[in-house]
């Protein structure tokens, strides 16, 4: 699954356009390294999320397309 679209579905950006802007712009770092909105997001993959000052680090627990909104909590963890 692409990152922008991982993004939008764990909940942890609201927006895909959102999260698609973020990666262009650097702030979205995959196992250290800044990654673009294609790149394809595995099980076990460290995401962070600069925002300003503050920065969030989940790590990859599951992979699905849709999911109920109750339930993105389980996608991932945070570090």
């Amino acid at each position: 699954m692409r990152l922008d679209k991982y993004l939008k579905v764990s909940r942890l950006i609201k927006r895909r356009t959102v999260a698609n802007d973020a990666c262009d712009a650097g702030r979205v770092l995959v196992n250290d390294k800044p990654q673009r909105a294609s790149y394809d997001v595995k099980v076990g993959d460290v995401i962070e999320i600069c925002f300003g000052e503050k920065s969030v680090k989940a790590e990859v627990l599951s992979v699905q397309d849709t999911i109920h909104k109750d339930e993105a909590g389980e996608l991932f963890r945070y570090l």
